[in-house]
């Protein structure tokens, strides 16, 4: 049995939805450590992409925190598994959640990116000046907003979550 078979999500779900896999990053560097003790990983590209724009966001007085980066398969599995198991339908699950194989997290580009005082992944960060300042500057450094309103992947809103799609080396090291 698949993982998504597992899941309860079908051939049929993934067709519907237009889910695009994503294969999962083999060359991963440690962005950063949590206060927790997390260790956030992405790829090299990524991570300098991260760096330098949150440098520049510091200079501007926007303080960015990372919340989440690469998730492997298996990582996304145990979470839509968690969220079954709190009794969940798998179709409400993925208003929300990836299917294992399907994340931009696996790329090991995407960040959900929240500020000190905004660290739920939650739609109030759309009104922050962190959302702001990514609004204006994000895609210089590569990053765009994965997940708009009324998204073609049928996800709810996420202005935390931004990836890394293109490095336009739009940018110089400070």
């Amino acid at each position: 049995m698949s993982l998504l078979d597992e899941c309860g999500i079908t051939p049929h779900i993934l067709r519907q939805r237009g889910f695009v896999p994503q294969a999962e990053a083999t060359e991963l560097v440690l962005a950063e450590t949590g206060e927790d003790g997390r260790q956030y990983l992405l790829t090299p590209e990524a991570n300098h992409s991260w760096q330098s724009m949150k440098r520049f966001a510091a200079n501007d007085g926007v303080q960015l925190v990372m919340i989440s980066a690469f998730r492997s398969v298996q990582r996304q599995t145990e979470i839509i598994r968690d969220k079954l198991a709190e009794g969940l339908d798998i179709q409400e699950i993925l208003q929300v959640c990836a299917p294992p194989g399907y994340s931009e997290h696996h790329t090991g580009r995407a960040i959900d990116i929240g500020t000190p005082e905004h660290m739920d992944l939650e739609i109030a960060f759309e009104t922050t000046p962190a959302f702001h300042w990514l609004q204006q500057h994000a895609a210089a450094f590569g990053f765009q907003l994965s997940y708009p309103p009324g998204n073609s992947a049928g996800y709810q809103y996420e202005p935390w979550h931004w990836c890394l799609h293109e490095n336009l080396h739009a940018f110089q090291d400070i």
